[in-house]
């Protein structure tokens, strides 16, 4: 099930260089999507795509609901394809897929891997993203006034995320929600919805057996 390799123990923390945008995802927090806000049914058969997989913590989960997950990295951490999401030539021999969900590059390349999603996926998209990344003149213009998501979908208690690491037990200030995207749908607005507190009910013992506790991801 899934193109991604499975069960890999990760041994020992991999050091990354200081430019390095890579904030691994908590597993809980891709379950919250699903759970709370897309529903757990109705994935079988379907494709999705992870084009910033790091070492496979979104991947991981999404292969509890498709049966295919793409999983792919500019940067090679041990799992999946190395390609780059933003190099269209790296993508002319891949099936577009029925859904790209993924925890985008942080800065200036959010705005591209959302373009290149909307392009990409057949049905939908989804983009785990900083709740500042809902506002932005640019976003704006290039995105959200022509192409506005269908649900932002807010954690209302807080993501940690730490650079090269995750932290089950972190902390953070920053929040963090979901842009959704139906593609072809029309749009009536975009929807506001929480996703409630998740992390306690969500976090599995073998998600830190498979990653480790303070591990990279």
């Amino acid at each position: 099930m899934g193109e991604a390799p499975k069960n890999r123990a990760i041994a020992h923390r991999r050091v990354e260089p200081a430019e390095s945008n890579y904030f691994p995802t908590p597993p809980w927090a891709t379950r919250a999507l699903f759970v709370h806000v897309l529903g757990t049914k109705g994935w079988r058969g379907l494709t999705v795509e992870e084009p910033a997989c790091g070492e496979g913590h979104m991947a991981y989960v999404l292969e509890e609901y498709f049966d295919t997950v793409r999983a792919s990295d500019i940067e090679d951490f041990g799992y999946g394809d190395v390609r780059d999401f933003l190099d269209a030539d790296s993508w002319t021999d891949i099936e577009r897929p029925d859904w790209i969900i993924t925890n985008p590059p942080f800065g200036n390349l959010a705005l591209p891997f959302m373009q290149i999603a909307l392009q990409r996926a057949r049905t939908g998209v989804a983009m785990f993203v900083r709740t500042t990344q809902i506002e932005g003149p640019t976003r704006w213009r290039k995105i959200y006034r022509t192409n506005p998501p269908e649900i932002v979908a807010q954690y209302v208690e807080r993501v940690p995320l730490h650079k090269g690491r995750w932290e089950p037990d972190g902390e953070t200030f920053t929040a963090y929600c979901w842009l959704i995207w139906r593609i072809g749908r029309a749009s009536s607005g975009t929807e506001l919805v929480w996703i409630p507190p998740s992390r306690k009910a969500l976090l599995f013992a073998r998600d830190i057996e498979r990653f480790g506790a303070g591990m990279g991801e």
